[in-house]
């Protein structure tokens, strides 16, 4: 498995998704993990996949924030850490002993080229982008024509278009990311006599912000509070009725701040897949607020499990609507019953990947 970013520890926010794909995957008795991907703890009976250059590459490109933020920047240099990564990447791709390789992102699935291996390819919203680069999508069909592929998208709407583009040479097999039991457990608590607090977590990006601080203006105050988590990876400036509290983590969500919210709020323009913030939000009975984008679409269901607000009028009512303690109620369960029946636990999503790896090795002999 390949991934350009992991978890380093229980506290770090970054791609939290990959540490619980790995964790779950290595607890199947049938599935031998090898992992490449910046340094973290990993579970027992996973292997790191990384020479000592990688991990001390992987460790140098941290300190720039990351191979998302250095394609942001835009910088030259971004150019050689991009073919560096590519490079490693084939080469880690040609171990004899993987029986397949499990990709993270369309952009790690490229070095595959020259090579016969089949592959698992996992989809995700930000790919989009990279799928509007001139030559990207043939220097993928080339990769793809190599050998036998799913490509597993996160979320049912990138369907149509990668079956478009892709489907002539390979299976495009959504597989939804799963959510920890533990989200499932929660009770919460809002007391709405002592105000109303909305949550949103999210980097700090103009797209991944959106609307937020326009429409909110003037909507959020000392009985309507805003409380905005997550690391700051573009200068944005945050307005004085917004309470910034900086990076999170999970546990800090689930003990202290999704108890007692009245709901999560996300007016994104990001090229969003599935957020997982949105499902574990859900799977706490915790109501979702959303932008109205294919991805959020895809997750919330207008007036049953949450809010989609394409204007500020929207979201004004959708806010006046979530703050009704029945209405709230409702639809919070209503969204952890969806979580239960559509997503699962990450030992559901493991047991969809593994039936992918079955499928393509038995199509590959």
């Amino acid at each position: 498995m390949s991934s350009t970013s992991y978890p380093e520890s229980a506290q770090d926010w970054r791609s939290r998704f990959i540490g619980n794909m790995v964790v779950s995957l290595a607890n199947r008795s049938d599935v031998e993990l090898a992992l490449w991907a910046p340094s973290g703890t990993l579970p027992d009976g996973v292997e790191c996949a990384n020479s000592l250059d990688d991990s001390l590459w992987f460790a140098e490109l941290s300190l720039h924030g990351g191979i998302a933020q250095v394609l942001r920047s835009r910088r030259v240099s971004s150019l050689g850490i991009v073919v560096s990564l590519l490079v490693r990447l084939a080469r880690v791709y040609r171990r004899p002993n993987a029986d397949l390789v499990h990709a993270n992102w369309l952009q790690n699935a490229l070095p595959l080229l020259g090579t016969r291996k089949p592959a698992l390819i996992t989809v995700l919203g930000t790919d989009f982008g990279l799928l509007r680069i001139p030559g990207m999508r043939q220097a993928l069909r080339a990769m793809l024509r190599q050998r036998k592929a799913i490509l597993a998208p996160n979320a049912q709407w990138m369907v149509p278009t990668l079956q478009q583009l892709f489907g002539d040479l390979a299976e495009v097999r959504p597989i939804f990311f799963g959510v920890d039991k533990e989200w499932f457990d929660m009770l919460r608590t809002p007391a709405a006599d002592t105000g109303h607090h909305w949550l949103a977590v999210t980097r700090l990006t103009h797209a991944k912000i959106g609307d937020l601080f326009a429409w909110g203006e003037g909507l959020f105050g000392s009985r309507r509070q805003l409380h905005l988590f997550g690391p700051m990876q573009e200068m944005v400036n945050v307005p004085p009725w917004v309470h910034y509290h900086g990076p999170t983590h999970p546990a800090e969500l689930q003990h202290t701040w999704f108890p007692k919210a009245t709901g999560l709020i996300s007016l994104s323009r990001h090229d969003e897949g599935r957020p997982q913030v949105m499902l574990e939000a859900m799977a706490s009975g915790l109501p979702v607020l959303a932008s109205s984008l294919p991805a959020h679409r895809d997750i919330v269901q207008h007036f049953q499990t949450g809010w989609l607000a394409s204007d500020r009028d929207a979201l004004i009512k959708g806010l006046d609507w979530l703050e009704e303690p029945v209405h709230n109620q409702k639809a919070g369960e209503a969204g952890r019953q969806w979580i239960k029946t559509t997503i699962g636990t990450w030992d559901d999503c493991a047991a969809r990947y593994a039936a992918a790896y079955r499928d393509l090795l038995e199509q590959s002999v």
